[in-house]
């Protein structure tokens, strides 16, 4: 186990930046996670750690001491790939075993954590089959026992559940997160699915185009966004964006032919908007649907039902507004509605976020 510290990382590619200083300290035993879309630096960091890659500039450090040159071999780290890289000739044992046949080790160990590895991960039953004999989940799992078994110092996982269907990708989710826990190794996993970083991670590093929007606790990064691309890449459904022209203690919406009046916390936010223009954020699942207007204390957007998604307990509404714009809604249970029908959508001032338009920066959270 080992205390991580990326210290100002770039990464250049002739006159392409993958990585633009980049710095981080994950603590002994913490389990951080990488997510943003493709392209956005996140696995040429990873990289970067494991000593794949060789940064332009800056120092990796493991407890403190400077790995940056050092080989992958010499830092001890065990990584878990995408496409879980398999030697298909080999069975599962000889599988996990062959990081440890490499270094030499006792013929006795590699047997001892074989069997304690298989039984944490409940393989134990497969260890003479081939890869071509195994299911996804099976091999996924086998890719985990053969990184484990290494009983590394940190360990590297690079979307390693994209290849899983929907309902295995829960239940390894589940499984990695217990693993993680009771192994208690420092842990860095590369995701595009933000329902995947939000369940497993302790701080989420939060990506785009080679910089670093936000660290933080899935708490934080949903509550109080830095800016508007974390709080929309945060979140699912993504959350709404309505762009607004501030005037007085309101923000006009010409686009939707209607203000929205503020007070409070709220109203002192929208003086510190440069240029006087505004995004304001509202999540699907903080809107509710009515029939008429707004009462006093609440806010309303008038549209038109577009679409209904039933999700079982849940049920998705998108609305078609004046600006064609559609607002998506998360509605719990079933939802009596119907296409083109009139609806208004209601939302209480204190659970909107403010965000200054053209640099796209937090003005305020969740206004209170």
């Amino acid at each position: 186990m080992a205390k991580v510290e990326l210290q100002r990382l770039w990464k250049r590619y002739g006159d392409i930046v993958a990585v633009e200083d980049f710095s981080l300290v994950a603590e002994d035993g913490e389990f951080i996670v990488f997510v943003g879309p493709s392209g956005c630096g996140k696995t040429t960091t990873m990289r970067i750690i494991a000593g794949l890659e060789v940064a332009s500039e800056g120092r990796v450090l493991f407890d403190d001491k400077d790995v940056t040159d050092e080989l992958p071999s010499n830092r001890d780290v065990a990584m878990v790939f995408q496409n879980y890289a398999l030697f298909p000739h080999l069975n599962v044992f000889s599988n996990m075993a062959f990081g440890m046949r490499l270094r030499k080790r006792p013929k006795a160990e590699i047997e001892e954590r074989i069997k304690r590895t298989a039984q944490i991960l409940g393989i134990e039953n497969i260890l003479q089959r081939r890869p071509r004999e195994l299911s996804g989940g099976q091999r996924q799992r086998v890719a985990l026992g053969r990184a484990i078994v290494r009983e590394p110092r940190v360990f590297l996982m690079d979307e390693p559940l994209s290849n899983l269907d929907a309902a295995l990708r829960m239940e390894m989710r589940a499984e990695i997160i217990k693993l993680q826990e009771r192994l208690a190794v420092t842990t860095f996993y590369v995701t595009h699915d933000q329902v995947e970083a939000l369940s497993m991670g302790d701080r989420i590093v939060v990506m785009r185009n080679g910089r670093v929007q936000q660290i933080g606790s899935p708490t934080e990064l949903y509550d109080q966004p830095q800016n508007a691309y974390v709080a929309s890449f945060i979140g699912s459904p993504p959350m709404n964006f309505l762009h607004g022209r501030v005037e007085g203690d309101s923000v006009a919406l010409p686009e939707e032919r209607t203000a929205l009046a503020f007070n409070g916390a709220a109203r002192a936010a929208l003086t510190r908007a440069e240029g006087g223009e505004v995004t304001i954020g509202i999540r699907p699942e903080h809107i509710i649907f009515s029939d008429r207007p707004a009462e006093s204390g609440l806010l309303s957007i008038v549209g038109t039902v577009d679409t209904v998604e039933p999700l079982g307990h849940t049920t998705l509404v998108r609305a078609k507004m004046a600006s064609n714009k559609r607002l998506s809604v998360l509605i719990n249970g079933k939802a009596r509605l119907h296409e083109g029908e009139t609806v208004y959508a209601t939302f209480p001032p204190n659970r909107l976020y403010l965000f200054e338009h053209k640099s796209e920066r937090a003005l305020l959270g969740i206004v209170e």
